[in-house]
């Protein structure tokens, strides 16, 4: 079973390539995404590296995180998952409402 990394306090810089390099040494790399702003296309400073087992998982976040990055200190850890956000209409008052 596949098992995602958060990788936080990126420098900007970094290429999802040099991700997939550096975890690349721990095992199979399934995916690397940096995550960007939607309108300027910048670094937000974080990604998520998914890896194809857990063993390979656990093995680059014990020899990752706090390690320097393209001159960054980086946090790795596994990945949380994102609650879900109720989704708002705006009802015939102006306010919100909530979708049905």
């Amino acid at each position: 079973m596949s098992k995602k990394i958060y990788v936080g306090n990126l420098n900007y810089a970094t290429t999802e390539s040099t991700l997939r390099n550096i975890f690349s040494q721990y095992g199979t790399i399934v995916s690397a995404v940096i995550i960007k702003d939607r309108f300027t296309e910048q670094s937000k400073g974080f990604g998520f590296v998914e890896m194809a087992d857990e063993q390979s998982a656990a093995a680059a976040i014990a020899a990752l995180n706090g390690k320097e990055i393209d001159g960054r200190r980086v946090r790795v850890n596994e990945a949380e998952e994102k609650p879900a956000r109720p989704r708002f209409n705006r009802d015939r008052d102006g306010g919100y409402a909530p979708r049905s």
